[in-house]
């Protein structure tokens, strides 16, 4: 991968790709694991015993994968390189009992996931998707990929302070979505819809993670396309951008002297503490077994450890054009500016001097540029999988991302050459 020109956007015009086939965790795990078997990568289940073969394997857990490629070769006690990412965005999620409604209208009880801008959920046409668990015991991913659901807004004439008082969302009250007209609601409706749509028998479907999603694809943006407009680029813009930096270096044949890893969680934006959180166990049972397949003893998973380096990637706020203030007035990054290190002293991010070091080596060796990240001092500071998976492995981590406008939102907005600048930077992260 080599940096792009201006007008090459085969990278950028493959993660729309990605987004549009990624509403869910589960859909994205699956679009990432269905690249990294083309590109020679097996899955391995984690109730089987692990052999200490080399090649490209990868693990699946609800919204998370963790994939790596072990070299021909490779001692057992190699360390690790990996990249962090998270496969969740902040949307509305179907509640247990989603059939509801008032007045002839049907509605769908959702509940608020994560920190969404509320706002941004307003007056669009939303698709349904996500997970349904069987009778038999099995899954089934489902994708109503269609204008089926809205929140409508309150018209202007009823709600005349808006204007001048900012709108106020109640999240119980305002936020549930309205898909048809009844004036009686049933019980199992709307899972009865989500079988039919699947392929299933009526009554198969006896579990279910199900969220909106907004069908409005991804579009290229601005007088001269240098922007991008999509759903999920928090944080899927990553996830991707690992994957496609995982799969072109287990296919280089290069002599890699490190085991790169794709760790990609579910849900960081509520906290990591599932078992398919940063926070949860996944990743380091990964690694450990890895260790011990390829012969190794707890001093080989000791030393693997601690010469292991995670870039945990994230987006980041670029330089807003109608609220600079907001943003420390030295740290301005900009759009497709080449992705951003993000530091906070309180470790709200993970990085520090020498994982800053690390980072820039990385994007001198792809030969693009790179900015940095600091809150202003007045405002509290997000943070990310960076901090828990240093505390939690041990491993020395660095927050990197790409910067990104309206996070949070329904529909999100960065440079067209940022996603690929920042796969640039993974390879060279991957393969030093």
């Amino acid at each position: 991968m080599s940096a792009p020109s201006r007008f090459d956007r085969g990278h950028t015009d493959d993660l729309m790709t990605f987004l549009s086939a990624s509403p869910t965790p589960y859909h994205a795990v699956a679009s990432a694991a269905e690249r990294l078997e083309k590109a020679g990568f097996r899955q391995v289940s984690e109730t089987d015993a692990w052999d200490g073969t080399s090649g490209g394997k990868y693990v699946l857990r609800g919204g998370a994968i963790v994939a790596w490629y072990v070299p021909e070769g490779a001692a057992a006690h190699t360390p690790f390189r990996i990249v962090g990412a998270h496969t969740d965005s902040p949307n509305l999620r179907v509640k247990p009992r989603p059939d509801t409604g008032a007045h002839g209208w049907r509605q769908v009880a959702v509940e608020i996931y994560g920190g969404p801008l509320m706002n941004s959920w307003l007056d669009r046409d939303l698709g349904l998707a996500g997970r349904l668990s069987l009778r038999d015991g099995s899954t089934r991913l489902v994708n109503v990929d269609r204008p089926l659901l809205r929140v409508p807004q309150l018209a202007i004439h009823m709600d005349r302070n808006v204007t001048a008082d900012g709108l106020k969302l109640d999240k119980q009250r305002h936020l549930q979505p309205v898909w048809g007209l009844d004036d009686t609601v049933r019980d199992g409706d709307l899972i009865a819809f989500l079988e039919d749509e699947a392929g299933l028998a009526r009554g198969e479907v006896t579990g279910w993670d199900l969220m909106t999603h907004s069908v409005e694809p991804p579009a290229y943006l601005g007088r001269d396309r240098e922007l991008v407009a999509g759903p999920r680029m928090d944080n899927l813009l990553s996830v991707h951008a690992g994957t496609a930096a995982l799969a072109a270096v287990a296919t280089s044949g290069a002599d890699l002297p490190y085991i790169p890893v794709l760790a990609a969680f579910d849900h960081e934006e509520t906290g990591s503490q599932s078992d398919t959180g940063a926070d949860g166990p996944l990743l380091g049972g990964v690694l450990e077994r890895s260790v011990f397949a390829r012969g190794g003893s707890y001093e080989d998973r000791a030393r693997a450890f601690a010469g292991t380096v995670c870039l945990s990637s994230d987006t980041g706020h670029a330089v807003h054009p109608n609220y600079a203030e907001r943003h420390d007035p030295t740290h301005h990054p900009r759009v497709n500016g080449g992705p951003i290190l993000k530091v906070n002293v309180n470790n709200r991010y993970a990085t520090d001097g020498s994982g800053r070091a690390v980072f820039a080596a990385a994007c001198e060796k792809a030969g693009i540029p790179f900015q940095t990240f600091v809150s202003n001092n007045s405002m509290p500071c997000g943070t990310t999988i960076g901090p828990i998976t240093a505390a939690r492995h041990g491993i020395s981590t660095v927050d990197i991302g790409v910067a990104i406008l309206s996070m949070h939102s329904a529909r999100e907005l960065c440079g067209t050459d940022d996603p690929h600048l920042l796969a640039n930077a993974l390879v060279a992260f991957l393969q030093p």
